[in-house]
């Protein structure tokens, strides 16, 4: 707020020469020369009452004269007194002009004022003269008419100018130099020069105190000018305005804008304030309304208001007011300011909704999920209100993703919000908590049934095919399913077990549901105290290295091993690496894992003959770390070994994100001279795209194909045999992994297979018997374990008719597999081996077969051709049993 200092302040801070002050000079401030314009404006409006009395002076003179020179002879007066009319009447017409006349006006305020001083002197040394003058008549009335006319002149032009300080000098200078010329130098003269000097000292003081009263009231005049101009513009074009009213609260004033959006412009004035706007009932700390405020006469501040006529509030303010107390304590009414809150508002709202929403999806965000199921949960607490909650995952997301981009990928996220809203309805409030991760929370639903029909619904919704910019994509949805309050009370609770479902729902295959139950929470915990194991396993060594060996199919000679991690337990035991590899790549410890692996693998490798490989499984997270040439270098170096005599085994995993990244680790590890097999072929990546370009040198059958290979109407001898043909085409090798039966070794040799891997050899080994075995023959492989592969067969009793030479009897079946079976109840004379029978497995069917051994009542035959056990009827409740 403006505050002027006081005068005498002013005084002592302004150092203003004389001329300056009393305007005899130019001023560089402005407003120094419009105040000295405005004291000449203000001579100009007394200036004609001054020549008014100078001529009625003038007047009565002359007349005077006349009597005086016609009673007393004083005939030379009446020139005396004319002249000195004749100058008054010309010198105040001047002074009038000057004063009065706009071109005139047009000077500058200080050449006015040096005009004016000297015209009033010339005014005043006139005046004195006449004064002077008067003397010469006669004693009596008619001389004391003199003094009395010309004294009035004097008095009135004096008045007139003395707004104008150097006006008030000049005219005492023209009187003292009047009197210098008539009474000489003497005595009379020495006082006239006494009360001038006491003039100028007078009129320079309130000159100065003039000149600093005019600053500050130009300061003042300034301020306000620009208070009103401010407000003016913060009223048109802020979004503030103003308010007043009576004792009565009726509007004596209201800013216009507010008045034209009230549809009151130029009616405000005189309606209720509690009329004109009613509160926002919702806004805290409105208790106390604004008719409380009137009717109190109290303050209030920053209330939420708008038109009270208006149905629905488009446009808010904020309002706060104050009574007013005069000077004598009594009321006046009230005073008070507001603003336009509209486009706050609606900022706060569009926060608001960017906090609660999602921003892709218009979707529930996760803060809104937890708020909604925070609520839902504690209004159902205390009596059983049930509520569930789905957790769903996307399947296949990534790939579009990674394929058509993350606009596509946005695109898709859109769709499927949709379409989730669609299937869900009514039901429950559906949100999205970020990726492809989305939330349903279904209040007082707890049906199975139910709960199972909406997810199957909705997943079979989802995984309808999408559009996008043309292009068909098709995705699939995994649900996991938790119930309050048997699942969890509180949303925490509810949530991890949502999350359980969901993680089991993925295992069992996705594109399904699963509901929570405890058994899940068990099973997380037993992963998070395998983690905590693992990670103490880690940082003391438990782990060792087993090995197996690797036949050669043309000379049964070892020409390699696997190294395969073990993990024995202090308490669980043999830990098997299906458990804690999963959990190692889950929690970051595989790649720590993997790197001793690697080194161990080496150095033991390399007091070996120099011929034995030795190969290490590499997992898909060390494989996308560009660090890996560099360590498998580092432990190729530190172990002393070939690079030729390492080989890492490498998943079709690798391939799900293949990128030019990938192909940059192939070319790296091909420089450093490791070998590469993929391992596990056929069972995971199904595009034979990658082979191409991988530079891979052997190719490991997987082991399921390898089983059954040797059994009568088997397919995976065709299978093995295309995969061998491939191989040899791309110049690779080939092991099949899981060789158990011996009559599998003579299988895979003939399809082509360059080396086998399995039981029939062997089972994994520490290094010293891995060093000892190379030792023996040469490293020649022996084979052992079962000679003869048969098929699974399975534990019955099922009574069958059979006919042997023409002869039918009745038999119990005891096992059955696709190649044969096992018949209790029947006897035959002398060497069985090869006799022709048949028998009936499914009726009025035959089945031609020959018996291949028969004792003690029972006998073993062996189908002419493969028979379908699901031909059978499949209530029997069948037992498997390994064949030997």
């Amino acid at each position: 707020m403006y505050a002027p200092l006081p005068v005498a302040d002013r005084r002592a801070q302004d150092r203003s020469p004389a001329p300056a002050l009393f305007g005899l000079s130019a001023d560089p401030r402005e407003r120094v020369a419009d105040l000295l314009d405005r004291k000449l404006a203000q001579v100009a409006v007394a200036w004609p009452f001054a020549v008014a009395a100078q001529m009625l002076t003038c007047a009565l003179l002359i007349a005077i004269a006349l009597t005086a020179a016609a009673s007393a002879g004083l005939a030379e007066l009446v020139p005396v007194v004319g002249s000195h009319g004749a100058i008054l009447a010309v010198v105040s017409a001047a002074m009038l002009g000057l004063l009065r006349v706009p071109a005139a006006r047009e000077w500058p305020a200080y050449q006015r004022n040096r005009i004016l001083m000297s015209g009033v002197a010339a005014i005043a040394a006139t005046l004195l003269s006449m004064l002077w003058a008067s003397a010469h008549v006669p004693t009596g009335s008619l001389q004391l008419g003199c003094y009395v006319a010309v004294a009035g002149a004097i008095v009135v032009t004096a008045a007139s100018v003395h707004t104008v300080r150097a006006a008030t000098l000049g005219f005492g200078i023209g009187v003292v130099a009047m009197l210098a010329s008539r009474a000489g130098i003497g005595v009379p003269l020495a006082i006239a020069v006494a009360f001038l000097g006491c003039l100028v000292v007078a009129t320079h003081r309130l000159a100065r105190n003039d000149h600093a009263l005019d600053l500050d009231r130009a300061e003042q005049a300034s301020a306000g000018c620009l208070a009103v101009k401010m407000i003016a513009e913060f009223e048109g074009h802020g979004t503030g305005w103003f308010w007043e009213a009576d004792r009565q609260g009726r509007i004596t004033y209201l800013s216009s804008k507010v008045a034209d959006e009230l549809d009151l412009a130029g009616e405000a004035v005189g309606q209720s304030l509690v009329d004109l706007f009613r509160m926002d009932s919702d806004a805290p700390g409105t208790e106390r309304t604004l008719a409380f405020h009137i009717a109190s006469r109290t303050s209030f501040a920053d209330y939420s208001v708008c038109a009270a006529a208006a149905p629905t509030c488009g446009r808010w303010w904020s309002i706060s007011g104050r009574p007013v107390i005069d000077e004598l304590g009594r009321f006046q009414g009230f005073i008070g300011s507001g603003r336009d809150l509209t486009e706050q508002r609606k900022s706060e709202a569009e926060i608001t909704r960017l906090a609660l929403f999602d921003g892709l999806t218009g979707l529930a965000n996760r803060q809104r999920m937890r708020l909604s199921l925070d609520k839902t949960l504690t209004q159902n607490a205390g009596s059983y209100r049930a509520t569930s909650l789905f957790l769903m995952d996307l399947d296949r997301f990534k790939a579009v993703n990674d394929t058509l981009g993350h606009q596509a990928g946005d695109q898709l996220l859109k769709q499927v919000a949709q379409r989730l809203q669609r299937g869900v309805a009514d039901a429950g409030l559906v949100g999205r908590l970020g990726g492809d991760e989305f939330q349903v929370v279904l209040p007082e639903i707890d049906n199975r049934e139910t709960l199972a029909a909406l997810a199957r619904e909705v997943i079979g919704s989802l995984s309808e095919p999408y559009f996008i910019g043309g292009t068909s994509v098709t995705i699939g949805c995994s649900i996991g399913i938790a119930i309050a309050p048997d699942d969890g009370a509180d949303p925490e609770t509810l949530v991890r077990n949502a999350d359980l479902a969901l993680y089991a729902a993925k295992a069992d295959g996705r594109g399904i549901h699963r509901f929570y139950s405890d058994d899940m929470l068990t099973g997380a915990r037993t992963r998070k105290l395998l983690e905590d194991d693992l990670r103490a396993a880690v940082a003391v060594g438990a782990f060792h290295l087993c090995y197996q060996p690797v036949v050669s199919t043309k000379t049964t000679r070892i020409v390699g091993y696997e190294a395969l991690i073990r993990w024995d337990h202090p308490v669980r035991g043999l830990v098997s690496p299906a458990d804690f590899i999963p959990v190692a790549e889950e929690c970051g410890l595989i790649e720590a894992i993997g790197e001793w692996v690697l080194r161990t693998a080496c150095m033991e490798a390399a007091r070996w003959p120099g011929t034995v490989r030795v190969a290490v499984n590499v997992s898909p997270i060390q494989f996308a770390n560009p660090a890996l040439p560099a360590l498998v270098a580092s432990a190729l170096g530190q172990s002393g070994i070939a690079a030729g005599r390492l080989e890492l085994e490498i998943t079709e995993g690798v391939f799900l994100d293949e990128t030019r990244s990938s192909e940059q680790m192939f070319k790296a590890l091909k420089a450093v001279g490791v070998r590469l097999a993929l391992d596990d072929f056929g069972t995971g990546y199904s595009s034979l795209g990658y082979l191409r370009n991988a530079p891979f040198d052997k190719i490991k059958i997987d082991q399921s194909f390898v089983k059954g290979a040797a059994e009568l109407g088997n397919r995976n001898a065709a299978i093995i045999k295309a995969i061998v043909t491939l191989a040899d085409t791309l110049g690779m090798e080939t092991t099949a992994e899981g060789v158990e039966i011996q009559d599998e070794i003579d299988l895979v040799r003939d399809l082509g297979c360059s080396h086998i891997q399995g039981y029939v050899y062997g089972r994994p080994v520490r290094a010293d018997e891995a060093l000892r075995q190379l030792g023996l023959e040469n490293g020649m492989a022996t084979a052992s374990g079962f000679k003869v592969s048969r098929a699974t067969r399975h534990k019955m009793l099922r009574s069958a008719r059979i006919m042997i030479g023409g002869v039918r009897g009745d038999v119990r079946i005891r096992d059955i597999s696709t190649s044969g079976a096992m018949l209790d109840g029947i006897t035959i004379d002398g060497n069985p081996d090869g006799m022709a029978m048949e028998i009936e497995l499914v009726e009025d069917q035959m089945l031609g077969a020959r018996i291949r051994w028969a004792r003690g009542g029972r006998a073993g035959i062996e189908f002419d051709a493969a028979f379908n056990l699901e031909r059978l009827n499949q209530t029997q409740g069948y037992r498997t049993r390994r064949a030997g």
